[in-house]
């Protein structure tokens, strides 16, 4: 129940005043649908104005000026501005007006009043001195004071100016009430912070570009009460989570048999993670954990030994993959290994159809078959498990949270492994798995080979098709990755097919190509030519995964590199490297670099380490969505700047486990307080955690 003190703030948008039929849904696309979604937009910058004359104006200052209307000057033909002419006692300065305003103009301004005048001043082009283009302001003297000397600017869309946007969030300020505090007194005296509603005052209304800062009190203050409302969302859930009373899985004689049959032995790391897996798996409360890894990291050992361990005590696991093709890949890497232990495994995709779908789900049903290999269709309705206990999550950020919870309802209390080859920088771990336990392989496995990097300019394209064709003729595999043309798959495609026309006309038809519009069965058929060494070189647009294990791929080809991101490129990157032969990485780009592209490609060049990589990559790309995070689970703050305001998150989460610690049940008047500051930011623990209106 949402405390009676915030209905103000979630009142619709509708209720702010000027917020009509017209205005409402850009208003909405912009902030969100409630009043405090117009209070949380703060603004950017700050329009300083200078008091001036004409013959002190500074080019490109915002400047204020008392002026004297001289006469217009109406356009010579259509498509030319109407210019005023305005002077003071120190010189001439024009006006100037497109869009056709100029009746207008002439009727409230005519020659002889007195006006105040602010804007942005420019010399203009053809040398006939200052000028001001759409002035901010032109009213008469007696609404000078209309005119601040110091304006927020904020965030606007098209039909809603900055202007227009400042105006709601003043009432929407309006409508904040004062609040009981949440936060430890002795923390917010120690760190100097005002209270929640002097905090977003001063974030509205800013007395100087210092209150814009990131660091500033009032902007810390409010960033640490939403990472402190999100953190206490995420201890809620994994509490609750740890209640449920799950299967107990405590055998694991079939796991040491299956980890000495191993052709290698496992990494450190590997035996840490599945040491922690089996230990939650036997704890009797279900497991929610994130295993993490780069690509070829040895996820699907950890996960294959785990499911091994659920079919010891008798009880089924499902692991799900994003595609088919990468779904076919863990069962023909698991299910071989889970049969030399006596355990079955089905694959089930959409393809599956008729009887062979029928077997499937007779196996799965009546508990013949101990693990379900497959994508969506796992959790498709007719597909029943006799005892699913374990379900293993590829890819996780590939799902959306109610596919994940259609898999799990197909059991009871359902033990959870999500598997994800995105590294996620240490500093922001809290914020995207705070409700999950998580395991990191930070250890690359036995014969992972380190894949030599370098970048060359793309006009050096037929000296890198020249190495390739002498690699090829000595029994290499590549991939070639056509460049982000733009975000559009038609795009991307035409890119795609031309560079596989080209290589064709010198390889033939060992050139294969891979894109998002082509249908299944051809796609495996592509992916499995190249497996078998059919095709030799895989032309591939980014939209497709391309994530099928091919030892014998050993070269990667990046066009215009420059375009993607360092995450994304190490990714592509981890796609070689796999087998006994050294693998190099080719990352040819456009002439010239920018800096930031430029630093990109060289820490690429300087590491592999993808945890190291994706710091680096938060620190280029700052603020935002650093490495893409939305699509991986990552919180839409709205006040919290991820990067600036990193050093908060691990206080904000040890905030959160000592007040849940203390007082769990919220009784105190802090935990009443922080009822208030939960329901202020909306996130709660029973659904998904995020900005919900």
């Amino acid at each position: 129940m949402r405390p009676e003190s915030l209905f103000p703030l979630f009142a619709p948008i509708a209720t702010l005043k000027g917020v009509g039929a017209r205005v409402g849904p850009l208003l909405e696309r912009l902030a969100g649908p409630r009043v405090r979604d117009v209070l949380f937009l703060l603004p950017q910058d700050l329009i300083v104005r200078r008091v001036s004359k004409v013959a002190s104006l500074v080019d490109g200052g915002v400047q204020t000026l008392g002026v004297t209307i001289d006469f217009h000057q109406p356009p010579a033909r259509s498509g030319l501005p109407w210019r005023i002419r305005v002077f003071d006692d120190t010189g001439f300065l024009a006006l100037t007006f497109f869009k056709g305003y100029g009746a207008h103009l002439a009727e409230r301004h005519p020659p002889g009043v007195r006006r105040i005048v602010s804007g942005k001043a420019e010399l203009d082009r053809l040398g006939n001195g200052f000028q001001i283009v759409h002035p901010d302001y032109l009213v008469a003297e007696a609404r000078a004071a209309d005119i601040p000397a110091l304006e927020a600017v904020y965030p606007a869309v098209a039909g809603l100016p900055s202007r227009m946007i400042r105006r709601f969030a003043a009432e929407a300020m309006g409508r904040a009430p004062e609040l009981p505090e949440w936060q430890d007194g002795a923390w917010i005296a120690k760190a100097g912070w005002p209270s929640w509603r002097e905090a977003i005052s001063r974030a509205h209304r800013p007395a100087g570009v210092q209150d814009l800062d990131p660091q500033s009190p009032a902007r810390r203050r409010l960033a640490y009460d939403e990472l402190l409302a999100h953190q206490l969302a995420l201890g809620e859930r994994k509490r609750t989570q740890k209640r449920l009373v799950a299967p107990v899985i405590s055998k694991s004689v079939r796991v040491q048999d299956a980890k000495a049959a191993l052709p290698f032995p496992l990494t450190g790391a590997q035996q840490r993670a599945l040491s922690e897996i089996l230990s939650d798996l036997a704890s009797g409360e279900r497991m929610t954990r994130l295993l993490q890894g780069d690509v070829g990291a040895g996820k699907t050992v950890v996960a294959l030994l785990a499911m091994l361990a659920a079919a010891e005590a008798g009880w089924q696991s499902a692991l799900m993959a994003p595609t088919e093709i990468l779904a076919r890949q863990h069962f023909d890497t698991v299910a071989p290994a889970l049969a030399a232990q006596g355990v079955r495994a089905v694959l089930l995709t959409g393809r599956h159809k008729g009887a062979a779908r029928a077997e499937r789900l007779a196996a799965l049903a009546d508990g013949e078959a101990l693990v379900a290999i497959g994508t969506h269709a796992l959790f498709q309705e007719g597909v029943t498990f006799k005892g699913l206990a374990l379900s293993v999550i590829d890819e996780q950020h590939r799902f959306g949270v109610s596919d994940r919870l259609k898999l799990q309802a197909k059991g009871g209390a359902v033990h959870m492994l999500a598997m994800s080859a995105t590294p996620i920088p240490r500093t922001l771990e809290l914020t995207v798995f705070g409700d999950l336990d998580v395991s990191r392989l930070d250890e690359k496995p036995p014969g992972r080979q380190a894949v030599a990097t370098r970048a060359a300019p793309m006009g050096r394209l037929d000296e890198v098709i020249a190495r390739l064709d002498s690699a090829l003729r000595d029994g290499a595999q590549a991939f070639w990755i056509c460049p982000l043309v733009a975000e559009s798959e038609t795009a991307d495609l035409a890119a795609a097919e031309s560079r596989h026309r080209e290589l064709a006309l010198r390889f033939g038809d060992r050139v294969g190509l891979v894109h998002g519009q082509l249908g299944p069965a051809e796609k495996d058929s592509v992916m499995a030519r190249f497996v078998a060494g059919e095709v030799a070189i895989l032309v591939a647009t980014t939209v497709v995964e391309v994530g099928v294990d091919v030892p014998s791929a050993t070269i990667m080809v990046i066009e215009q590199a420059e375009r993607f991101g360092l995450a994304q490129l190490h990714q592509l990157r981890g796609r070689v490297g796999r087998g006994a032969r050294a693998s190099s990485c080719v990352l040819l780009y456009d002439p010239p670099l920018s800096e930031a592209a430029s630093r990109r490609l060289d820490v690429l060049r300087r590491t592999d380490d993808g945890f190291e990589i994706a710091e680096r990559d938060l620190e280029l790309r700052g603020g935002g969505d650093p490495l893409g995070l939305a699509q991986s689970g990552f919180p839409a703050y709205r006040l919290a700047d991820p990067l600036a305001h990193r050093d908060l998150i691990s206080v904000a989460a040890d905030d959160a486990r000592l007040i849940l610690a203390r007082d769990p049940e919220f009784s105190s008047p802090r935990g009443q307080a922080l009822l208030i500051l939960r329901a202020l930011f909306d996130w709660r623990p029973d659904g998904p955690i995020g900005w919900s209106g």
